[in-house]
């Protein structure tokens, strides 16, 4: 590959990585000033923020910087919304715990 053609590719990865790191922070910061959560999966984020890690470690393996970049950059606002949601799924399940069981009419029994 002619160092141009080696160039603009890396021009490219580094433009798709600004585009795909830039998407997460709207979420973000949507989550830091709202206190509802209730509509972000928490499979879902654990899962992403799993793979977010795991593609920069691929990244730093390779030594290729538009991986490294934009998954440690991500992975700040991923790790927030999804420790925002597991502080809500906390929060809730310490709200059921406190709830008592209540016989059902008639005594039940």
């Amino acid at each position: 590959m002619a160092p141009q053609a080696g160039f603009a590719v890396t021009l490219l990865g580094y433009a798709a990585a600004t585009l795909t790191t830039l998407s997460f922070f709207p979420q973000a910061l949507k989550t830091l000033r709202g206190a509802d959560v209730s509509g972000i999966s928490l499979r879902t984020y654990g899962l992403l923020t799993i793979g977010i890690a795991a593609w920069a470690v691929y990244g730093l393996l390779l030594g290729d910087g538009p991986l490294i970049v934009a998954n440690l950059i991500t992975l700040f606002p991923a790790s927030v919304v999804l420790e925002r949601r597991i502080q809500a799924q906390l929060r809730l399940g310490n709200r059921q715990q406190g709830r008592r069981v209540q016989p059902p009419p008639g005594g039940g029994g």
